[in-house]
């Protein structure tokens, strides 16, 4: 937690959910299990909830480090209307605390100057839909710590025809967590490691939490999942863990929910250690897709074959990737493989011209 009486300039203060005032004064934030318990004017561990007038508020709804058009495949989610737009933002802040952070700028921010654009719920929901996005992403920093903006904007997506997608680590608790999920139609889900030693001494949280939110999302909704495993060398990278957490994947989740091996670059607070090795990346794919998983990607490196989706049935390529480039696509519209018939775990839909691998800003003053 931090301890600021001070308003920062140009923050906004909307009410927040999830809270309950405690027998000393103070009000605890009941949105994720940090539980941060918090005097007037003192912020949570996420920096963006603070107590304030004996209430907990959001002092970033509305204002975003950036919107952005990226292709779905950015998220990354391969089997989610592959090929098509999505419309991305964020705001600052992470109830994380990941040394290895690739967004730290973002997500470590604790200046409110760098939210230099502002939108509310229906002018994005508006914008994307004009734009020809599919969907809206809530990424760059864990939307959870944003849940009301994100709510929100979700509904208004929703009225407007577009898909929502959570880009996040899943450190949630369970009642905002169902209320979250209930308008999210997919979600890449961070999984950092899987030893709890990893994530208390490199995350700043616990594991459990995480694998929890994980079996909620696959089991008892309908939300469309994939997985994300930043590969650290000499942290999480050794053949026994990824295999535990391919095995757990594999048991706990099914054969079905994509798993996405990513290539660690040196950044934040653990530039010491050398980027990740294709081989290594390569390695971990083939330990999982022998536990039994159908869909293994590599990210972050140049690997065709780690990129490609392939059909658990016959072992046709059948969307084929250059990084985030479509080359070649064969699933049928309702998401069948067209050599075998086999189904094609995923979202899907008429495929058109791939949006491809372009990164559009968007400034919403001017949209």
């Amino acid at each position: 937690m931090t301890d600021t009486n001070l308003v920062t300039p140009g923050e906004t203060s909307h009410p927040g959910r999830w809270w309950h005032t405690l027998d000393d004064g103070r009000v605890q934030c009941d949105l994720c299990p940090r539980d941060c318990k918090l005097h007037e004017g003192q912020r949570g561990a996420c920096f963006v909830r603070k107590m304030e007038a004996g209430k907990v508020v959001l002092t970033t709804y509305g204002r975003s480090s950036g919107f952005c058009v990226d292709p779905i495949e950015k998220k990354p989610l391969n089997q989610f209307y592959p090929g098509t737009s999505v419309f991305s933002f964020g705001t600052a802040g992470c109830n994380l605390a990941c040394k290895f952070c690739q967004n730290w700028d973002i997500s470590k921010s604790r200046d409110m100057d760098r939210l230099m654009d502002s939108a509310g719920p229906e002018q994005i929901a508006a914008v994307a839909r004009r734009m020809g996005c599919k969907s809206v992403a809530y990424t760059y920093n864990d939307p959870v710590i944003f849940a009301e903006y994100a709510l929100d904007t979700a509904l208004a997506c929703r009225d407007a025809g577009i898909k929502n997608v959570a880009v996040t680590a899943g450190y949630i608790h369970p009642e905002p967590r169902a209320e979250f999920f209930a308008l999210m139609d997919a979600a890449n889900v961070d999984l950092k490691g899987f030893t709890d030693d990893f994530y208390v001494k490199y995350c700043g949280a616990r594991l459990q939490p995480v694998l929890d939110t994980l079996v909620y999302l696959v089991k008892e909704t309908d939300v469309w999942v994939e997985l994300t495993t930043l590969i650290i060398p000499t942290l999480n990278d050794s053949d026994e863990e990824l295999r535990r957490l391919s095995e757990w994947v594999m048991s706990a989740l099914g054969p079905d929910v994509p798993l996405h091996f990513s290539a660690f670059h040196p950044d934040y607070k653990l530039r010491d250690l050398p980027a990740t090795p294709a081989t290594t990346l390569k390695r971990a794919r083939a330990i999982a897709m022998e536990t039994g998983l159908r869909y293994v990607y590599t990210g972050n490196v140049h690997d065709t074959e780690g990129d490609t989706t392939f059909c658990p049935g016959c072992q046709q390529p059948l969307i084929v990737r250059d990084w985030y480039d479509i080359r070649a696509y064969a699933v049928t519209d309702d998401g069948h493989c067209p050599h075998c018939g086999a189904a094609i775990a995923g979202r899907y839909g008429k495929f058109d011209k791939p949006f491809g691998a372009r990164r559009i800003p968007v400034s919403m003053a001017s949209a």
